[in-house]
């Protein structure tokens, strides 16, 4: 059977399902037709968001952006609560944490930014069970990009076949895959526990 000395988790969907409804609903009560006109201008400009997340644009600039888009209609400060509290818990995927730390090093690798990492993760007490957290706002690099992948392998010092990465994108597991490493598509807690215990990773759950 493979050797695997580190788990490497996704974040958003696969420990924290996120909704973006739920910001679009909070800026409906501030103005009717405002939460659309944000996810219109977010689907066309997807890119924006995509370069706040490598690190390219600096949270100031995107926060200003953010805000001309939504015609100022509330501040900063609004802004970023309401960008940042959409997420909510996979609580079953979230206990396999500890158990599988007791045999593995465990990674957190993410497509993310600074306004969710300092705004929406203050209730995210699992993040303790990683060793590391790769995230792409301090990397300079998004997944699939080969450089965030190697960020990985640079702090773990593991060979690429000893990690096997959880994704809900399938695309970035399949990434992964290609550079050496195992992946596994997360599709439900209830598949993700076959395929680790398929992998020896799990025992017992």
């Amino acid at each position: 059977m493979r050797k695997y000395s580190a788990v490497v988790f996704d974040l958003g969907m696969v420990l924290v399902p996120f909704d973006y409804n739920i910001m679009v609903q909070r800026l409906v009560e501030v103005e009717p037709g405002l939460g659309d006109h944000f996810i219109d201008s977010y689907k066309s400009n997807y890119q924006t968001h995509r370069d706040f997340e490598r690190g390219d644009i600096s949270e100031n600039d995107f926060v200003n952006m953010m805000l001309n888009v939504l015609d100022h209609k509330i501040d900063s400060g609004t802004f970023k609560r309401f960008y940042s509290e959409i997420f909510t818990f996979n609580q079953n995927v979230i206990d396999l944490l500890p158990v599988i730390k007791k045999n593995y090093r465990l990674f957190l690798l993410s497509n993310t930014n600074a306004i969710h990492q300092n705004y929406g993760w203050k209730d995210f007490s699992f993040i303790q069970h990683f060793e590391k957290l790769i995230l792409s706002h301090e990397v300079g690099a998004v997944k699939p990009e080969e450089k965030i992948y190697r960020a990985v392998e640079a702090a773990s010092g593991l060979p690429s076949e000893e990690h096997i990465f959880i994704d809900d994108i399938k695309e970035y597991a399949e990434a992964a895959i290609k550079l050496g490493w195992d992946g596994i598509h997360f599709i439900g807690y209830d598949d993700l526990v076959v395929n680790l215990k398929s992998k020896g990773i799990l025992n017992s759950v």
